[in-house]
């Protein structure tokens, strides 16, 4: 994320399997909603059209 983006990611511990990837307070992927872990580039996509 740091050399793709040039952004600082923060891992928030969570539980229950929840992934939630939340830019500027948005919401850009939630694992909850979809049913699978994203792939990186896939994360990337979603982080860079947010």
């Amino acid at each position: 994320m740091k050399e793709t983006l040039s952004v600082d990611a923060v891992l928030v511990p969570g539980g229950n399997g929840v992934f939630d990837v939340v830019v500027d307070g948005r919401l850009v992927y939630s694992k909850h909603e979809t049913g699978q872990f994203p792939d990186e580039d896939s994360l990337v996509k979603a982080i860079a059209s947010s």
